[in-house]
């Protein structure tokens, strides 16, 4: 636990002696939410700080481990839950479930991260046949009391014993039709106690039992209930999309309940500090009167925005706005806020610091730099790598000629086009099929979290900014709009009916925008982000017109330029992408791959080559495509002009360049039975027969080519030097690096530098120009890394690629292994995420480490880089600062990702250097 350091919370998971397992919430902080979970320790914060919180007890994620370890709650627990009980029912001057003036409390759950509607909840706990008697004596209120206990026995049954949920829906909403209302609080105290009556009829036929009367047997099984959620199938995948590690448990908060349903002078809401959308300040949330907070998170009874309550109730109003500048002055940060008001008396139920979108987070982290709050430092690491790359994504084009059919709320933005679905196991299996679907819902509930991650976007006719789905889609960076009201979502008829009668059947094309939350039918063209309009150049921050985002991911992006200690470089195989990725701020070329200079017109030349009996014709293959390689160097070295350029000599199999071995049997048997001329053709399969691999990535290839042609690597060579004499010439500045693919011991190496180094001398003296060219290699093979140190000795930097390391040492075949069981994998924990997307730092990152360290003592001066797909992933650009990496090298498009995510490593590795 890096967060807590009290000595007793219990090690491994084990009950011992002495460990406390519970905390009032005037023990706890904000800064203990390792051992009390996000919501424990905020509320303990907020009552630290003076504010209305409801008194109550947080059990720590320490016994929700024994409990899950074990199957049995510690044998503590019980004592210290009744123990703290005691205290609240004393301070309360009430009990918990007594018959005539009952103390109620809720049961929530509360891990360390934010999982909005993936764990339990139960409110009303201790309400029974008796205390409900009680409670509307109490409440002056028949209809209130009734109300909360049929809330309790819904919210009991489906949590707690796994009653299926709809059954109480559907009685509902038959309530609701014998009554002839459409909303749940038309209904009366006498229709209430007939549903209530209808709810234990339920539980007693689907859970086998009654529902419990003893008040602290609800309370103890709402308690394990939310232990167990932790592990439901909807927390472990919402924990895999999020990458949460699975073994934090979670914390239950037991909570005096207060009451929103008591009346208009009543009512619960959610509040942000800022606009979690766009990060402006204001007033921003939802407020839904005589009602508890469920209503308001599934999106049933559609909200008033939250200025309205100034007109309802301008006390609590003027209460709630003092106290959110105080919580964001405390946290420093958007938050994210629930509320309560009981009878014109607001309490605070929960604080956190609120998800946003993309675009909020880097507004918001500059605003909170130019109000003094936080510093440079700290805004770097309220923004990253992946909502820059949602930035970057095309937006819809606003004068395109495409039907508008509604418009609901812009709950997280994005461009979204996809064909019409009705539930989570449409989309998830039309996903897979390789369609782009969209998810269309009344309102999202958790156990739509599959279809919500196979969508492109979600759109529901009912709900707020607050909702779940809104708060869903914000934290994944999913496109959403909520709330669009005018249009009549059907799901048992998969159909959605637009205003003006158009029916839109599934399988329809619609388009969302959850930036504007337009709602179009087909699909709408889409245009650049001017975030990438910025990189490119065609947008300057500062300028008139300039976008109030553009400013904002300027100042972030010069702030991380700063910071930074990795250099950047791109993956560019010709001078368009090398100038691309120079305006995205690329220092250098980290990998051109040669073997794309090979394509296309040149390919017979290829042939020619593999073909050639003797070494005249060799030679005059290799003479006739040694300008055209050194004119592409040439052009490359042009646009990099001062920064280093290195380019990998030939890696790939020679049978890449040939035509495929069936294609070309089937042309030769045809010409055989024409009795056609086929003797090139019969030639050429001849060859690809004896250049066929069982497995070519493992064969033939890289620098073994370059040992068994004589002749290939040394015309690159040459290229690559007349072409960067020819620059020194036309007084340019060219700095060329060059890399041998594929070493697997130092012999390989010396043979070929040996060579290079021959042919740079004769250019040298042909030219009379000095070049500076130094020759390295790539680390991608496991003998490489172990043998780092004997490798350094001739080689003057390393390029670790990390794509061909990750399939060495995992013995995967990328081309295979993520299409037949990586799904698989991922679904069953053994990967949180792909090895070739985020590096496996236990595995492949520690041949990484150890050949870094290996290198660098044999040669101190050794520059070290990384050029696979890793060099653009957020996560594992962290990785490459903490091992002493120089550099990185991505793609053209993730330049700005990977610039970020360095200067944000080099600001954490600060601050952990700090403590």
């Amino acid at each position: 636990m890096s967060e807590n350091k009290d000595p007793h919370v219990a090690e491994h998971g084990k009950s011992v002696e002495g460990v406390k397992f519970v905390y009032d919430f005037t023990e706890g902080n904000k800064d203990l939410k390792d051992l009390l979970g996000g919501k424990g320790a905020n509320l303990a914060e907020m009552t630290n700080l003076g504010l209305p919180v409801p008194p109550g007890f947080t059990i720590t994620t320490e016994a929700c481990k024994v409990y899950l370890e074990s199957g049995e709650e510690p044998a503590a627990l019980r004592d210290e839950v009744s123990a703290h009980l005691d205290a609240l029912e004393q301070r309360m001057g009430k009990k918990l479930g007594q018959a005539d003036d009952p103390l109620l409390v809720s049961v929530r759950s509360g891990a360390k991260f934010s999982m909005p509607g993936m764990m339990d909840t139960v409110l009303n706990i201790g309400l029974s046949d008796k205390s409900v008697q009680g409670l509307a004596k109490q409440a002056g209120d028949e209809r209130f009391a009734w109300d909360s206990y049929r809330r309790l026995i819904q919210m009991f049954g489906k949590t707690v014993l796994g009653v299926d949920g709809e059954l109480f829906e559907d009685a509902l909403e038959k309530a609701k039709e014998t009554k002839k209302v459409t909303v749940d609080t038309e209904l009366e105290a006498a229709d209430l106690k007939k549903l209530v009556t209808k709810f234990k009829k339920i539980v007693k036929t689907e859970a086998d039992r009654d529902f419990p009367q003893d008040p602290r047997e609800q309370m103890d099984l709402a308690i394990h209930a939310v232990f167990d959620s932790w592990n439901t199938d909807r927390a472990k995948l919402y924990r895999r999309q999020e990458r949460i590690p699975g073994d934090l448990g979670t914390a239950v908060n037991v909570c005096s309940m207060v009451f929103g349903n008591l009346g208009p002078d009543s009512g619960t809401g959610v509040a942000f500090t800022r606009d979690p959308a766009s990060g402006h300040q204001g007033v921003y949330g939802d407020y839904l009167q005589n009602a508890q907070g469920e209503d308001v998170v599934a999106g049933i009874r559609n909200t008033v925005p939250l200025a309205e309550l100034e007109r309802i109730d301008k006390k609590s109003y003027d209460q709630l706005m003092q106290i959110m500048e105080t919580l964001e002055n405390h946290y420093k940060d958007l938050c994210d806020i629930e509320f309560t008001i009981e009878r014109g008396v607001l309490w605070m139920l929960q604080t956190r610091v609120g998800k946003r979108t993309a675009g909020a987070a880097f507004r918001i982290a500059t605003q909170l730099v130019d109000q003094g709050l936080i510093d440079e430092a700290e805004a770097l690491t309220r923004v990253n790598g992946a909502q820059l790359a949602q930035l970057m994504f095309p937006r819809f084009d606003e004068d395109s000629k495409v039907e508008t059919v509604g418009r609901g709320i812009a709950a997280s933005p994005g461009a979204a086009v996809g064909k019409a679905v009705f539930d989570s196991y449409t989309a998830v299996k039309w996903s897979r099929s390789g369609e782009k679907v969209i998810l269309i819902r009344r309102e999202t509930n958790p156990d739509d979290l599959d279809g919500m991650i196979a969508a492109e976007g979600i759109l529901t006719s009912r709900g707020g900014k607050t909702s779940h789905a809104a708060v869903v889609a914000r934290g994944m960076g999913k496109t959403c709009v909520c709330g669009a009201e005018e249009l009549e979502v059907d799901t048992k008829r998969r159909r959605m009916t637009v205003p003006g009668g158009h029916v839109v059947e599934e399988g329809d094309v619609v388009s969302i925008d959850g930036s504007t939350g337009k709602v179009y039918l087909g699909e709408v063209p889409v245009v650049p982000s001017p975030v990438v309009e910025y990189f490119e150049g065609r947008m300057h921050a500062g300028a008139e017109d300039a976008d109030e985002l553009v400013e904002a991911v300027h100042r972030i992006m010069a702030f991380a330029d700063r910071k930074r200690r990795l250099r950047v470089r791109a993956n560019a195989d010709n001078a368009e992408d090398a100038l691309r990725a120079r305006r995205f701020g690329a220092q250098g070329i980290g990998l051109c791959r040669t073997e794309h200079m090979f394509l296309g017109d040149r390919r017979e030349l290829v042939e020619r080559l593999i073909l050639a009996d003797t070494q005249a014709e060799r030679e005059e293959s290799l003479k006739e495509l040694l300008p055209l390689q050194k004119q592409d160097f040439v052009q490359l070295f042009e646009s990099m002009d001062g920064l280093p350029v290195t380019v990998r000599l030939l890696d790939p199999p020679l049978h890449e360049f040939l035509p495929d071995i069936t294609e070309l049997s089937v042309r030769v048997a045809l010409a055989e039975s024409r009795q056609e001329p086929h003797e090139n053709e019969l030639r050429l399969l001849q060859a690809v027969h004896r250049l066929h691999e069982q497995n070519p990535m493992l064969g033939l290839r890289g620098v073994r080519l370059g040992l068994v042609i004589p002749g290939l690597f040394t015309m690159q060579v040459r290229a690559i030097a007349e072409a960067a004499a020819e620059r020194k010439a036309a007084k340019g500045d060219p700095r060329a690096e060059i890399m041998i693919p594929l070493v697997g011991t130092v012999q390989e190496l010396e043979i070929v530098r040996e060579e290079a180094d021959q042919v740079i001398a004769e250019v040298e003296a042909a030219s009379g120009t000095q070049l500076k060219l130094s020759i390295g290699t790539m680390i991608e093979l496991p003998r490489a890394a172990l043998t780092a140190g004997q490798i350094a000795e001739a080689a003057e930097f390393f390029s670790f690629g990390t794509n061909d390391l990750t399939q060495t040492v995992w013995g995967f075949s990328r081309d295979d292994v993520e299409a037949s069981f990586f799904t698989a994998y991922l679904e069953k924990g053994i990967f949180g995420v792909s090895p070739f997307e985020t590096i496996d730092k236990d595995g492949v990152g520690s041949l990484v480490k150890l050949a870094a360290q290996a290198g660098r003592e044999t040669r101190p001066d050794l520059k070290l880089g990384v050029c696979g797909e890793h060099g653009g992933d957020p996560e594992s650009v962290h990785f490459f600062h903490e091992v002493g990496l120089d550099y990185v090298s991505c793609s053209p498009f993730r330049i700005p990702v990977a610039r970020l995510e360095a200067g944000r490593a080099a600001v954490q590795s600060q601050g952990s250097d700090h403590r």
